[in-house]
């Protein structure tokens, strides 16, 4: 009688087990509604201005550089250029007028459209639409490329939905 069968056993991964996490399917169970009492309204608020502050310290008394702090990708700066929108007041960093700030928009209701820039006035209108959504706002400056993450928080009405399917156009 011939010994036990080797198996395929590799680390914690059983054969047949990806390592990847599954995609839900069209088939499985939506969770629960979240009880939400205004879907305009942002929650699970994070506000980033301690960090920009210490950042701001340590670029003015000279713990940091300024090649550090103002290292804006391409993208980042490109996008702000062309859909940002004016931002309250001048740059932290060089005190320059032309900072912006983009909106971001990332869930998994949003299917291919998460990771998109969004205006703040539009924001209302998908609140009522999907069920939620994260929001991070970045503040980016032309001069300089300063940018920092200001703030993030949620919004949607709490229901939960399908993803939005991708649009043929947009398939490879």
């Amino acid at each position: 009688m011939a010994g036990p069968r080797k198996t395929a056993i590799r680390g914690t991964i059983a054969r047949g087990e990806s390592s990847t996490p599954r995609r839900p399917s069209s088939r499985d169970p939506l969770p629960p509604a979240e009880p939400v009492a205004d879907p305009a309204r942002p929650r699970a608020v994070i506000d980033h201005v301690f960090e920009c502050r210490a950042a701001l310290l340590r670029l003015f008394n000279g713990g940091g550089l300024s090649s550090d702090l103002c290292d804006a990708d391409p993208y980042l700066l490109r996008a702000a250029r062309h859909h940002g929108e004016p931002a309250a007041g001048p740059c932290p960093a060089c005190r320059d007028a032309d900072l912006a700030t983009v909106t971001y928009v990332y869930g998994d209701e949003l299917g291919p459209y998460s990771g998109r820039i969004r205006l703040t006035k539009e924001l209302a209108a998908m609140s009522r639409k999907f069920g939620h959504f994260s929001v991070y706002v970045v503040e980016v400056c032309q001069r300089c490329q300063w940018n920092f993450l200001l703030t993030t928080y949620v919004l949607g009405d709490g229901v939960p939905r399908r993803a939005l399917p991708t649009p043929r156009d947009l398939l490879d």
